[in-house]
């Protein structure tokens, strides 16, 4: 977006230019000075103006005097007289002005503000006035005054008559002060109009000249707020090639780096916004006032707040535990990192592992806690104490047996045949056992890992369970156990693993004639479920299992009766290798049981 100083020179009210406090500041400024210029050259301009009109009239009365001087002549020696009257009124009306005849005595002869002869003669003795004296004494004279005659301000001269040399009377000229103020207040407004229009055109120019000055700093403001409001899109072209082109060079150029940078940052900030959300691990980031600047969802999901209502405020707020507190309180105050384990007062039984760091800076800024999740590591390590103690108890009782026949052997009873026999046979049955207890853990820890390859096919279901009832028939027949086969929908076909599959039916088939009392029954049975899924159920009529110990029944080495299993020489993990293979399968397996009724193992496993 460029913006062009080219129209600068045009002048216009636009709405940024009113909303400029700089441009009314330097306006106001300039406009107080032109109007107090104004004022000071008016006022001075006045004064002297008065003065010269007073002086002008000064003029105008000692020329009006000369001039009635040299008309007036002889008329000092006829004294009061109506012809004299008479003249001097007509005088005065001619020139506009006061006329007054005044002889050596003082007395009034003729005036032409008087109508009558006989309000002249009532008129008082003139000798006393300034003007008079002063023209008695220079020849001519002048004052400022009010007129006891006409009660009224009056500007008088005098001059001086002379005829021969010799005094003869004065002559008197006098004009209203009003009349000349009259003539002063015209060419005052006259002056004032001048001054105004003058003002008026100083002040379009000054208009004119700060909104020149004023445009490119407006330009450049709104420019500077806009790259403030995150649009960095701002150009400006100034054809002027002095301090404001350069500016504007160097503001383009700020703005392309600070644009760049700003993605920059942003494309840093996604990335680590991404890596943080993306963690298991919980990152809460809070300032030196305890207060959460920042919180990915694992730590909410491990602590059981929402980040985005607790960001801003005191964590504390969203997260009540005591020792977390007292963690943050002493890092905070030692400046030392420091981890520790946590237990979270809730339902869960949550363990976390909390490791908090402080920022770097001086002082403190804040802290930065990470949370991860120790209760899965905590039981695996409670699991993997308890499986190698069972292990241990497990191979530990095969061989102590071993041991016990070999050494009841060597010590003589290897010259009894019958003795012999006996203890090689027991022998061999508890080398089975370990044999067998060794296979299982080598399979139970092949499936776990991951690491067993599985080759899955489309199975179908009645001749795989006919040819797994087939090695369990001679066991089943041993005990009267009848062996049923139910195809609900038929034709039915699984994914699964060829071997991994046998094994898992080989384990229920196997456990449930173990656990089924003579004469009983044992019915295999499949069909789809809801879910297009087939459901792969083994039924028996055996002792039953109690339902506390339903939700352990596929852990490892677990035995509901471990005294029976053994004799029936189980080695605890064929359930948990049958959940493991099943998983494996993309399939779920769960058990329904009641005492005394039988078991119903069921499979559920992707359709084929």
């Amino acid at each position: 977006m460029a913006i062009s100083f080219k129209a600068l020179s045009v002048i216009k009210v636009d709405v940024s230019m009113w909303s400029s406090r700089l441009f009314w500041k330097l306006f106001l400024v300039y406009a107080g000075l032109n109007i107090a210029s104004a004022i000071v050259f008016v006022l001075i301009v006045s004064g002297r103006q008065q003065t010269q009109v007073e002086e002008q009239v000064q003029q105008r009365l000692h020329d009006s005097a000369v001039i009635m001087r040299s008309s007036l002549e002889g008329v000092f020696q006829e004294g009061i007289s109506e012809p004299i009257q008479k003249k001097v009124r007509q005088l005065g009306e001619e020139t506009g002005t006061r006329l007054t005849l005044i002889d050596m005595n003082g007395i009034v002869l003729a005036d032409s503000d008087q109508e009558s002869l006989a309000q002249v003669r009532d008129m008082e003795n003139h000798k006393n006035r300034v003007e008079v004296i002063q023209a008695l004494s220079n020849g001519f004279g002048n004052s400022k005054r009010i007129s006891p005659t006409l009660s009224e301000p009056m500007l008088y001269y005098a001059l001086l008559y002379e005829k021969d040399g010799e005094p003869r009377g004065i002559v008197r000229v006098a004009i209203t002060m009003a009349k000349i103020q009259k003539e002063i207040s015209s060419i005052e407004k006259l002056i004032w109009s001048i001054a105004l229009l003058v003002s008026f055109t100083v002040m379009l120019l000054t208009y004119w000249v700060v909104a020149r000055m004023i445009r490119p700093l407006t330009i450049l403001t709104n420019a500077a707020e806009s790259i403030a409001n995150g649009d960095y899109d701002q150009k400006l072209y100034f054809p002027q090639q002095d301090e404001l082109g350069i500016l504007a060079q160097s503001f383009n150029h700020m703005s392309r780096e600070m644009a760049e940078r700003v993605r920059q940052l942003q494309a840093s900030g996604d990335r680590l916004s991404t890596v943080l959300e993306g963690m298991v691990e919980g990152v809460i980031a809070i300032n030196e006032r305890q207060h959460v600047l920042f919180a990915n969802e694992s730590a909410g999901r491990l602590l059981f707040f929402s980040p985005e209502a607790a960001e801003g405020k005191a964590l504390f707020e969203s997260v009540r535990n005591h020792q977390l507190q007292k963690s943050v309180t002493e890092v905070l105050k030692t400046l030392e990192p420091q981890r520790m384990e946590v237990e979270l007062e809730s339902t869960s039984d949550r363990i976390l592992g909390v490791t908090t760091t402080p920022l770097p800076g001086t002082p403190c800024p804040g802290l930065v806690i990470v949370l991860f999740d120790m209760t899965e590591l905590r039981r695996l390590e409670s699991l993997r104490q308890e499986f190698v103690a069972n292990v241990s108890h497990e191979l530990k009782t095969p061989l102590s047996s071993i041991k016990a026949y070999t050494e009841t052997l060597i010590r003589g009873a290897m010259d009894d045949p019958e003795i012999n026999k006996t203890f090689l046979l027991r022998i061999e049955e508890q080398a089975d056992r370990l044999h067998q207890l060794i296979l299982d853990l080598i399979s139970l820890a092949s499936i776990e890992s991951g690491n067993q390859v599985f080759d899955i096919i489309s199975i179908e279901l009645k001749p795989f369970v006919e040819s797994c009832l087939v090695d369990q028939q001679k066991v089943a027949e041993s005990k009267q156990i009848e062996l049923i086969i139910e195809e609900k929908d038929p034709g039915i076909k699984v994914k699964a693993d060829e071997e991994g599959l046998h094994q898992i039916l080989g384990n229920l088939i196997n456990n449930a004639i173990k656990y089924t009392p003579d004469q009983g029954r044992i019915t295999i049975r499949w069909q789809l479920d809801k879910r297009n899924m087939v459901l792969l159920q083994v039924q028996d009529t055996g002792i039953g299992i109690e339902e506390k110990h339903l939700a352990r029944l596929f852990e490892r080495f677990f035995r509901v009766d471990k005294a029976r299993s053994r004799e029936l020489g189980g080695t605890g993990l064929g359930l948990s290798i049958v959940k493991h293979l099943v998983q494996s399968f993309k399939g779920t397996i769960g058990v329904n049981s009641k005492v005394g009724e039988g078991s119903t193992f069921s499979v559920r496993l992707p359709r084929g």
